[in-house]
């Protein structure tokens, strides 16, 4: 099995590291395509106003100055154009990618991407924060994810969907289970702006979360990460919401209904 791995938090991320070492315990055939520097927060967003330039590192690793999912394209269309990977793995991203994280998180994204292009794709992130403490329990995705993986790639899923998974911020002796959920959302009053001034005297702003837990529903991401269970939340490309749809087809009548252009007549011998 060939794997790719990437990230969103650069090539020489510490959790890069841990999820290459994940891979190899699945695979001799790893791949590392990874953004040249930080990606946080880039989205599923491609650059497609500038060039992109990658660097090679060793034989199967590789930088590219350029978000996740360029990174995923580059690698799939043009690094390994000749024999494609089998999967794609994203992360392990510094901090939780939950709730509405996903239409932000580059982690998420690079997994898009690879499901876009076909390809069985997984994020994974390691949540930090709840415990009142900034060290990052890389140990807990360690210990966990082969077994995981494992199992999902025996099971499959849909190809329209990707795989999003996130381990709770303590330490492997202290997990309280697996939990396949739904994807929560956020407590928007908890994001804030903060103003601050520069040297010249001018001001700049910080874009955050205040970090106090909610109380989510039981099922969602964000209740098994506070509860210290792992999330496995099944996301769907296709973001179109069916009952929406019909309701609207319903309220616009005639109006939805495509014309059809009359057929020509066919001609006379």
């Amino acid at each position: 099995m060939r794997i790719l791995v990437t990230n969103d938090d650069g090539i020489h991320a510490p959790g890069l590291k841990v999820l290459e070492k994940i891979a190899h315990k699945l695979s001799r055939d790893v791949w590392v395509v990874a953004p040249e520097d930080e990606q946080s927060g880039s989205a599923h967003s491609l650059s497609l106003a500038n060039p992109l330039r990658v660097r090679k590192l060793t034989a199967r690793k590789y930088a590219v100055r350029g978000t996740p999912s360029d990174c995923v394209l580059m690698a799939v269309r043009h690094i390994l154009k000749d024999e494609q990977p089998d999967l794609v793995v994203s992360g392990i991203n510094r901090g939780q990618n939950i709730a509405d994280d996903v239409t932000y998180s580059g982690t998420i994204a690079a997994a898009m991407e690879g499901t876009q292009l076909g390809i069985p794709s997984i994020a994974l992130s390691q949540a930090f924060g709840f415990s009142g403490s900034a060290n990052v329990k890389w140990s807990t995705a360690e210990h966990f994810a082969p077994d995981i993986l494992k199992k999902l790639i025996a099971a499959g899923w849909p190809e329209e969907v990707l795989i999003n998974i996130n381990f709770p911020d303590v330490v492997p002796g202290s997990v309280t289970g697996i939990e396949v959920t739904r994807q929560g959302k956020r407590d928007q009053s908890l994001v804030r702006v903060e103003e601050r001034i520069d040297a010249r005297n001018n001001p700049y702003y910080w874009l955050g979360f205040e970090r106090i837990l909610s109380n989510p529903p039981q099922g969602t991401d964000l209740r098994a990460i506070y509860e210290s269970r792992i999330s496995i939340t099944p996301l769907h490309m296709d973001l179109t919401h069916q009952k929406t749809a019909k309701a609207l087809n319903d309220a616009l009548g005639t109006l939805a209904q495509p014309k059809r252009r009359p057929r020509s007549a066919s001609r006379k011998k």
